[in-house]
């Protein structure tokens, strides 16, 4: 069973005095379990955006420790900033992640509070997913008045905390209140605009955000309100599902901001509020020059930025990760007020072992002078992985040079939908070159376990055997992932650039060869294994796949000689 894993973003109200910020997130990390992924300040907003993931309980044990910090270290009568805000801590949302459900993650949230309210006597108001009535799902209903309205809240019958003290006390006037919930990944973004008026930033942001605008007679914001039946202004949708959003003026980078937050990307998604908001703001007269991401992004947010470009430039979608990237920030002018690093941003990037040793981090010399050592790993299944990883890139190659060619502009996702096959093929036997590695070291792993008993015996004959059979079919996976990916550059073969025919060809010979060199390595595992059963099958279904890539080398070198 997997683990379960959520996210914490808890905001705090200070974003300017940076041994403040660091005292308050350093505690964070004294929580064993927890991995601090990313600490966001602003200057002008006065409010730091921290970022942290684990498994539930450690989190949110970290998360009252956060909370209990910041309320030692900010004092809410003394503060001021851009952002809304009515707490030390502001808001504190919990992000399922992996491996737990929304409906666990609401429990964990009202765990949180209640001690928060319990323990350090700070009113709670829980939103969203956590929220206990209606009306206080939307942040901005618990908000309203902010941080001075608070003493007026509190004494509101209908706006009693869910937990916490109900009265604005000496605790209180220093803490103030905070907000926890349980919640969908939210992105919070902010779009640049080439002007400083707030007033202008606000009027794009109504336009776009889903709560819109008031509606009024002359349709003018200082008009005359229109009423409905019931004597409620009627309100103008703006045109994206799932955006809040307001217009700013941010001092350090002397520009007008609008400052989205994205709450569901399944529905708008960060590159169409992008691309909206550029339309609205030409028809008033502005430009968008650029972006900034507060926090963390998923990759798969970032893959799908790339993916709308370069449908609409009508380039190849099958250039690598690296690369989609790379387009992704330069589309959206994400690194136009800093620098943009994707191993920060990124959310799986962050969460990626940098200790953990991987073959495919070793550049060309170091992976050989790596296999030319005097360790027995990697060994022939890595080294055909890789073969075949080079062979099936040739072919991606040829099909990403087919589909820019001039005179084929109308066949590039032909050419697109074959180099994203290509794409695919190539990162699952990078994959398989450290999982062949991995399943090698397993076996040794197994003859290593103690035998001194007839308990002990028995369970290390059980993991060697286990051990074997998995060292047998991960070649045997490198070999139906390589004989599968011949059929991108047969496809050039017959329909590619001509000028690239070798390429092609080269990248058959390579997956030939990582097919022979697998298929090798499943024959010599197998004969290990007790299972025969087992073995006898996998042998057998391995030599069907050799034999059709012998026939598929032979056609493919007398096509090539009747070619040059």
């Amino acid at each position: 069973m997997s683990k379960q894993i959520i996210e914490c973003v808890p905001n705090i109200s200070e974003g300017r005095d940076e041994a403040k910020i660091k005292a308050i997130y350093e505690v964070v990390e004294t929580v064993e379990g927890v991995k601090l992924l990313d600490v966001d300040p602003g200057k002008a907003t006065n409010r730091t955006v921290i970022t942290f993931v684990g498994e539930p309980q450690p989190v949110i044990d970290a998360a009252f420790l956060l909370i209990k910090k910041a309320a030692e270290l900010i004092d809410m009568s003394k503060q001021t900033g851009a952002h809304p805000r009515f707490g030390a801590t502001d808001v504190c949302p919990l992000v399922p992640i992996g491996g737990i459900t929304m409906e666990e993650t609401v429990k964990y949230a009202h765990k949180l509070a209640k001690r928060v309210g319990e323990e350090l006597s700070i009113p709670v108001y829980c939103y969203e997913n956590a929220a206990q009535e209606e009306k206080r799902k939307n942040l901005a209903n618990c908000r309203s008045g902010e941080y001075e309205g608070l003493k007026e809240k509190l004494s509101n019958p209908e706006w009693k905390p869910d937990f916490g003290p109900t009265e604005f006390n000496d605790r209180v006037k220093g803490s103030g209140v905070t907000a926890i919930s349980a919640r969908d990944f939210l992105i919070a973004y902010n779009i640049n605009l080439n002007t400083t008026s707030t007033r202008r930033a606000n009027a794009i942001a109504f336009d776009i955000r889903e709560a819109g605008r008031i509606k009024t007679e002359d349709g003018k914001p200082t008009g005359k309100k229109v009423l409905d039946e019931n004597g409620n202004p009627v309100k103008i949708p703006g045109k994206l599902k799932a955006v809040k959003g307001i217009g700013w003026f941010i001092e350090e980078y002397g520009i007008a901001q609008i400052s989205y937050n994205l709450t569901n990307i399944n529905i708008t998604s960060m590159h169409i509020a992008f691309d909206e908001t550029d339309k609205a703001a030409t028809k008033r007269g502005l430009r968008v020059t650029g972006s900034e991401l507060i926090g963390l992004i998923p990759l798969q947010a970032m893959l799908d930025c790339a993916d709308y470009y370069l449908i609409k430039q009508e380039r190849s979608l099958g250039c690598s990760e690296s690369e989609k990237i790379k387009i992704a920030v330069k589309s959206l002018g994400l690194d136009e007020l800093k620098p943009f690093n994707p191993k920060e941003k990124i959310i799986e990037y962050m969460l990626e072992d940098s200790n953990e040793k991987k073959l495919i981090d070793f550049n060309l010399a170091g992976f050989a002078d790596e296999t030319a050592g005097d360790s027995m790993a990697p060994g022939g299944g890595s080294i055909a992985a890789y073969v075949g990883t080079l062979g099936v890139a040739l072919g991606t190659m040829v099909a990403n040079l087919s589909s820019h060619k001039a005179g084929w502009d109308d066949r590039w996702e032909e050419f697109s939908k074959w180099a994203e096959k290509g794409q695919k093929y190539k990162n699952t036997l990078l994959a398989l070159v450290d999982e062949d590695t991995n399943a090698f070291n397993k076996i040794i792993d197994g003859f290593r376990m103690p035998k001194g008993s007839d308990e002990e015996k028995a369970l290390r004959t059980e993991a060697i055997e286990a051990a074997t059979k998995y060292a047998t079919e991960i070649p045997f996976k490198v070999m139906e992932t390589a004989y599968g990916s011949m059929e991108v550059a047969q496809a050039m073969l017959k329909d590619g650039m001509e000028s690239s025919l070798s390429d092609s060809a080269v990248g058959i010979l390579c997956a030939k060869a990582a097919v022979t060199g697998a298929y090798f390595n499943v024959k010599i595992n197998a004969k290990d294994i007790k299972d025969r059963t087992f073995a006898d099958d996998i042998v057998k279904k391995a030599e069907d796949i050799y034999q059709k890539t012998v026939v598929i080398e032979t056609t493919t070198i007398e096509f090539i000689n009747s070619k040059i």
